[in-house]
């Protein structure tokens, strides 16, 4: 068990986080009260918490904040992800309830308790994520309801872990819908555009909004379409490409994706990212696998084996694709300096290509933005 700093209680509630291996750490409370449970897992990033908190890639997930002290810039209405947070508890090591920023409409705190995401505070998160680096991700609860140590790891130890999970039916949109805003300007906010090129259908297993606002700079006209949409529905529109998006949980779970996007292949350039990435490896042939405790953040580096390049990226996943699974099929594009793990895929033949990390950032670095770019030239040369 590890203690709460030497911040004074006063009137604000303790709070209780248990690990499924029986690691405990008490804190205390901020943002919603009551309970919350889910895999913990760290990410890396030194900004960006708002779009952290509505990634609905964390669908099934509580976040643990590397930096020390979150909640300065406080909340707005722009920065978010999606229309709804989707981090089921963050964790924190100091949060700051009183946000300093000309952008700030409300603070971290009140929009967590206005949206029940239970919030912990003044634990060692160094402690935190050097533990779950050496006994990996897992499940666990964050209480400010049960302060029993035993029994709060009790329960933690029964909750399903995010293998065999098809998250991406929660997360993704229940019907159709057209996207056509672009990139933020100082002045003016976010920009809808007119000028589109090329018409593309993007599946929606968890989508970010600035994915959709890269694809609209880069030149096209975007519908969305839920993540069960059969493939001749998605063909019979003639888009001129396909983009599978990213998305939590375990993509073997997602088995009909990977029909569909089968289904797909040879028929229309694609381009995945994250969880679309991990779907069309497998659709391709390939296998997927869970890391120890997953990539979250804003650092991660990643060489583009093309060029030699080394990019700082985005990333927010807990499952890899094989690479030796696909020997012969794909070929592989970009790999992690860190681990070497599958960053990137591309076919011999087939117009199509994939990354594990995300080019549209938000938050994080915008170094691999031209794999947009990349596509819309794909789509190019295939309508030639």
């Amino acid at each position: 068990m590890t203690d709460s700093n030497e911040r004074t209680t006063g009137s604000r509630k303790p709070a209780l986080l248990a690990l499924a291996d029986g690691t405990t750490f008490r804190g205390l409370a901020f943002g919603a009260e009551g309970e919350a449970n889910g895999e913990v897992v760290f990410n890396t990033a030194m900004s960006g918490y708002q779009e952290i908190l509505t990634d609905p890639s964390y669908e099934g997930q509580m976040v643990a904040m590397t930096y020390p002290e979150i909640g300065n810039v406080g909340v707005n209405a722009e920065d978010v992800e999606a229309g709804k947070p989707y981090v089921r508890g963050f964790i924190v090591r100091e949060y700051w309830p009183e946000p300093s920023n000309w952008r700030a409409q409300q603070s971290l705190g009140d929009y967590m308790a206005k949206h029940g995401i239970v919030g912990i505070e003044c634990i060692d998160t160094r402690a935190l994520v050097r533990h779950l680096r050496t006994a990996g991700a897992q499940q666990a609860i964050i209480s400010t309801i049960e302060l029993d140590e035993t029994k709060l790891v009790a329960r933690a130890k029964e909750l399903p872990s995010l293998e065999g999970q098809d998250l991406a039916s929660l997360v993704s949109c229940r019907d159709a819908y057209d996207w056509s805003e672009g990139g933020w300007d100082l002045v003016k906010g976010y920009v809808k555009r007119d000028d589109a090129k090329h018409f593309v259908v993007a599946y929606d297993f968890g989508l970010k909004r600035n994915i959709l606002r890269n694809l609209v700079d880069a030149g096209c006209r975007v519908r969305v379409v839920p993540a069960h949409t059969p493939a001749k529905d998605v063909l019979a529109m003639r888009p001129d490409g396909v983009f599978l998006s990213n998305g939590p949980g375990d993509p073997d779970a997602v088995a009909y994706a990977k029909t569909e996007v089968g289904n797909l292949i040879g028929e229309v350039p694609l381009f995945g990212i994250c969880l679309g990435h991990q779907i069309l490896g497998l659709a391709l042939g390939g296998k997927t696998y869970k890391l120890k405790f997953g990539h979250h953040g804003a650092n991660q580096p990643v060489k583009d084996l093309a060029t030699g390049k080394v990019e700082i990226t985005s990333q927010n996943h807990g499952f890899a694709v094989d690479t030796d699974s696909l020997r012969g099929t794909a070929v592989l594009t970009h790999v992690n300096l860190n681990d070497d793990t599958v960053e990137g895929l591309r076919h011999e033949r087939l117009p199509l290509f994939s990354v594990q990390y995300h080019p549209e950032a938000s938050p994080g670095p915008r170094e691999s933005a031209y794999l947009f770019k990349r596509f819309v030239d794909l789509i190019e040369r295939e309508r030639k």
